[in-house]
Order: C-alpha cells, then sequence, then structure tokens
C-alpha cells in the first residue's frame, strides 16, 4: 500500500486508517491452469495507469514469488464503504489487464489445477530459492494482509500480544484453499498447511514491548535463515514499511464482501486490544504451541465444524466463537458504524459458507477442477 502522503503514525484522531493488499492467481479462463503472465500483465496495468487523472490513480498492480501470482491493493482508507469501493476496483483493473495479455484474475488461496509454478527471476527471489530449495516450490499461495494504522511502535507491540488469541477464527472465515494439484487435501485452507513450512511463519510469542520484539527480528536475522527483515511471517507482525499493524493470517477471498468482511474485524479488533493496552489489562498468555492447534483446527475445517474458542481454549461450534469474536470487537464495530456490516457478513458467512465450501460446490464430484476455477473467476471480479 501507499499513500498520498507519507506515512505517519495516526495520532488517535477519529478512526484508523485501514487497507487490504491481496494476491490473486492468473488462469487460464478456459483450461483454469495458472499462467506465468505476471510481467506482462502488470506492464499493460502500468500503461492503464499512466493515462488516469492522478485522482483515479489505482495502486500499482505487482509482480510476486511466481509468475502466475499477482498482488493488488488498496490505499489507507477510512470507512469500510471506502474500502469496498478501492478493492472492488483493484480487482477490475487487474482483471483487465490480465485479459489483455490472454489470462483471467482468480481469487483462490491455492490453484486446484496440476502444474510446475514458475519463479519470478527478481534476484531476491532467487536468494530465497537458493536458501530454501524445494519448500519454495510449495509455496505459490494466495493471502489478505490487513494493515491498520498504530500511534506507535509500542502500542503496535501491545496489540501483538492481545490479538493472538483471535486470529485462527479470522483464518476460518477466510478458508479458501481446499484443493491442491489436482486433488481434494480434505481441509479448508491448505494455504496455511503450506505456509505454515516456512520456519519464519505462524502465531508469535509474547513480545511485553519493542524492545523484545525488535530483539526477536535481530535474532532471527542473525540467524542467517531469513534473507531480509521482510521474511518475518508471522501470523501478525508490525510492518517494515509502513507504522501499521500487518495482519496476514487469511486468505484471499473470493468474494469483496467477504475481504472487506476480515478488513473490519481486523480493525475493530487492533482498536480493541489497543484499548485494552492503554488500560493496561493483562494480555492472555496462551502458549505458541495452543495457538498452533486452533490455526490448525481453522485450517482443517474453516466454519464447517468445531473451533477453540478464544476465551476456554476448548473446542465451540464455529458460530458460537463468531459470536464471541463480534462480542469482543462490538464498541470498536459500533464506533467505526460497522456493527451491521459486520453481523451481516458473519451470518451470510455461515449460511453460505466460506470460499472452500464454495469450490467443493462448484466441483460437484466432477473430476475436471476447470469448473472450480471458473466459478471463482467470476466470483473474484464484481459485475
Amino acid at each position: 500500500m501507499r499513500h498520498d502522503q507519507p506515512w505517519t503514525y495516526h495520532r488517535g484522531e477519529g478512526l484508523r486508517t485501514f487497507g487490504v493488499e491481496e494476491e490473486l492467481l492468473l488462469v487460464d479462463p478456459e483450461t483454469g491452469v495458472p499462467q506465468p503472465l505476471s510481467g506482462p500483465v502488470t506492464e499493460i496495468a502500468g500503461w492503464h495507469a499512466d493515462v488516469l487523472r492522478p485522482a483515479d490513480r489505482l495502486e500499482p498492480v505487482k509482480t510476486e514469488l511466481f509468475c502466475e501470482m499477482l498482488e493488488i491493493g488498496t490505499r489507507p482508507c477510512v470507512t469500510s464503504a471506502e474500502l469496498d469501493e478501492q478493492l472492488r476496483q483493484a480487482r477490475i483493473a487487474a482483471a483487465a489487464a490480465a485479459k489483455e495479455a490472454g489470462a483471467a484474475v482468480a481469487a483462490l488461496a491455492t490453484a486446484p489445477a496440476r502444474f510446475d509454478p514458475r519463479l519470478n527471476p527478481a534476484e531476491r527471489y532467487r536468494r530465497i530459492e537458493d536458501r530454501f530449495a524445494r519448500l519454495v516450490d510449495d509455496k505459490l499461495t494466495c493471502a489478505c494482509h490487513v494493515h491498520v494504522h498504530l500511534t506507535s511502535a509500542e502500542e503496535g507491540v501491545g496489540v501483538l500480544d492481545r490479538i493472538r488469541p483471535w486470529l485462527a477464527p479470522l483464518l476460518a472465515l477466510s478458508a479458501n484453499s481446499p484443493y491442491w494439484q489436482g486433488r481434494d487435501t480434505g481441509y479448508a485452507s491448505w494455504r496455511h498447511q503450506l505456509w505454515s513450512r516456512w520456519p519464519m511463519a505462524g502465531p508469535s510469542e509474547l513480545y511485553g514491548d519493542v524492545e523484545a520484539y525488535e530483539e526477536t527480528t535481530r535474532a532471527m536475522l542473525a540467524s542467517e535463515v531469513l534473507v531480509d527483515d521482510h521474511m518475518v511471517y508471522f501470523d501478525a507482525r508490525l510492518s517494515r514499511s509502513y507504522p501499521t499493524v500487518e495482519v496476514r493470517v487469511g486468505d484471499v477471498c473470493q468474494h469483496v464482501e467477504d475481504g472487506v468482511l476480515l478488513a473490519v474485524l481486523v480493525r475493530a479488533l487492533v482498536e480493541t486490544e489497543a484499548r485494552s493496552w492503554r488500560a493496561g489489562l493483562e494480555a492472555d498468555p496462551v502458549p505458541t504451541a495452543v495457538l498452533r492447534l486452533a490455526a490448525w483446527r481453522a485450517s482443517r475445517h474453516g466454519l464447517g465444524a468445531e473451533l477453540l474458542h478464544p476465551l476456554t481454549w476448548q473446542p465451540a461450534a464455529a458460530a458460537e466463537v463468531l459470536e464471541a469474536l463480534l462480542d469482543h470487537v462490538g464498541p470498536a464495530l459500533d464506533a467505526a458504524g460497522d456493527r451491521d456490516l459486520a453481523e451481516r457478513g458473519v451470518a451470510q458467512l455461515l449460511a453460505r459458507g466460506t470460499g472452500a465450501d464454495l469450490q467443493r460446490a462448484a466441483h460437484n464430484g466432477d473430476p475436471d477442477l476447470a469448473a472450480v476455477v471458473a466459478d471463482a473467476v467470476r466470483r473474484t471480479v464484481p459485475a
């Protein structure tokens, strides 16, 4: 994400701005097979952006680790309606550029079809491949990253310590990756399982203060396992580029409104835990091992079975856990005017199902997973 003016720490006046980065697949619209066209697509998207008036300029479409992926993003937004509009326009622009290159965009967190991904030839990505070898081959996954403005780094660490219990439910409601290399994995979010293989990914420990957070980062870099500090792949982290907390746990969502719901809940969660930090309330000391189990449940079943309840750490119905999340962040949702949106969005997900449920419904026993991709392409770009 970029902003017309340099980002500065939010002063605590009014609503926190927030924004979204989404990763999308480039696919053949007929076969559903991912296409290594990110270079031509980003170039075409750049040509289109150059003719737009500055006030209408979208965030640039970017390449990613593999040539079959794109990254799109919004500018910092104040309201959920603003975020919704920008995310829709970003998807439309990416789809138009992809169409000129002979492809389509699909908001799928893993690719259903069998294929061999092509690594982006950029020097940084080659260094990652040299460092991690075969591990990189399975990392063509598409996530949704939500940025929320902070008043200070100290507040950011306070937030990171306190949002830990609630990240697994966010993964569950965004789950959108049941298929991988031509097979149903049995998981709602196989992306999470693939991503968890990185040694620097997953839930983080409690920090307590900024120095502990920075010391953790320094120790990780000193290990010479990470290529750079952008490879701190925790489920939530302080952004190295902006004064934001970046929540990275979610799959990319097929429907724009589901991505907006995820972002709205993340902003409300950040605001809720920032208030708790300012009030001196202690963070839940739940062990990271238990958080990993909670994330595994969310990844395995999405909203289709019990999750670990963040207030008891016992299994509970997904609807009960999401209701607890809404209650937990309720005052922050009210302050942002997002209560109705959040409640409607959660109710719709529980009734309709997650992206993983939509993919399985589109498959419907047909051995041709091209139908799954075609359905996702239709849902990705608003009519």
